[in-house]
């Protein structure tokens, strides 16, 4: 690119963007919250984006493809990466962000909410990785995040199978990336509280949502939740060449939140 050219791409100068141009980028859950934003964030920065979901996405024109996809089976996993493989030739990032939150204790998790729970956050990530990967080797190169959550670190009450998910989540992300370097890195992000769907939706399950919504945005120092585009951001960094030299870490966007502890007064 020449110096004393000035190239804009998708109204902002390339130098801005993170450059994806010809880049493959499948992004799990995509069809709303992070992964709906991730989903948006990679096309706007000239990616071919695939998006997986149980739930139709939308559609973003040539460069966009959803697939429908139970990514807690690998036989639709299997078949959806060679999908993704015809249409764009290949895989250069996975982000694995499905989830689901369930709310429980050890002693009232049911054996089938512990397996949905761990197989659609944790399983799924395995599973995507397992497919993904070799796509990217055979590109030279690739990148998989994880998306984990602040509860890798700290925790609420009665989220014990979303919790140990997550936490797991951390030994899958250095696996991958002792396992595969130096041609495939492996990050995690660890959001603080997102507004999602699935956050409306758990506020819901109280008589006064609005409260919890309010108590949400206190209980992060900076004071309120996070947008879901603030995440993709951070994927993206993460996933641009810019990044080359991280892999296998942690990366907490969590406004503060596990900071503090009780005892201390607030002016």
């Amino acid at each position: 690119m020449s110096a004393a050219r000035v190239d804009v791409y998708d109204g902002r100068r390339v130098s801005e963007a993170f450059q994806f141009q010809n880049r493959v980028a499948v992004v799990t859950g995509g069809a709303k919250g992070i992964g709906a934003a991730t989903v948006r964030a990679f096309h706007r920065d000239g990616a071919r984006v695939a998006a997986l979901d149980v739930e139709a996405a939308t559609e973003l024109g040539e460069r966009a493809l959803f697939v429908r996809c139970d990514v807690s089976k690998e036989r639709e996993v299997q078949a959806a990466f060679e999908k993704i493989k015809q249409q764009f030739g290949g895989v250069d990032y996975l982000v694995n962000n499905a989830g689901i939150q369930r709310y429980s204790a050890v002693t009232e998790t049911s054996e089938d909410e512990w397996d949905l729970v761990l197989n659609v956050n944790l399983k799924s990530a395995f599973l995507c990785a397992k497919h993904a990967i070799p796509l990217m080797l055979a590109r030279g190169a690739g990148v998989v995040v994880n998306l984990s959550s602040i509860q890798a670190f700290v925790s609420q009450n009665r989220v014990a199978p979303y919790t140990t998910s997550k936490t797991a989540l951390l030994g899958l992300t250095r696996s991958i990336a002792v396992d595969y370097a130096p041609k495939i890195r492996c990050v995690a992000v660890c959001p603080g509280t997102v507004d999602t769907p699935m956050l409306r939706w758990a506020i819901e399950q109280s008589p006064n949502p609005q409260e919890v919504l309010e108590e949400c945005n206190r209980m992060h120092p900076v004071q309120r939740i996070a947008q879901p585009e603030e995440i993709a951001e951070l994927i993206l960094y993460l996933c641009s060449d810019k990044a080359g030299f991280i892999t296998g870490q942690a990366f907490r966007i969590d406004g503060g939140l596990g900071l503090s502890i009780g005892g201390s007064k607030r002016e």
